[in-house]
């Protein structure tokens, strides 16, 4: 896996919060209380892999940290530069 990101955690809680809200406000999803946190993360990262927003990890290597961490890598492409977490 590729060098752990500084602020990876908070990151991805950022990736999570901008493609899950995206995906309720175009009636893509519904998420119960219920859901786990592990399911929104495998979930936001279908999302993004059937948008062509990132590349699928290829088959066989779709493991929660390496999605984790590539879900990390797209938001710092969609932070601007000045964003307290890409410092």
């Amino acid at each position: 896996m590729a060098k752990k990101l500084k602020n990876e955690k908070a990151l991805l809680r950022e990736a999570l919060v901008m493609v899950l809200d995206d995906a309720v406000k175009r009636g893509v999803v519904e998420f119960d209380a219920t859901d786990s946190h592990d399911l929104k993360i495998q979930y936001a990262y279908r999302l993004l892999v059937h948008d062509k927003a990132i590349a699928a990890l290829p088959n066989g290597q779709e493991s929660l940290p390496k999605i984790k961490h590539r879900l990390a890598m797209w938001v710092t492409h969609q932070l601007p530069p000045e964003h307290e977490l890409l410092k």
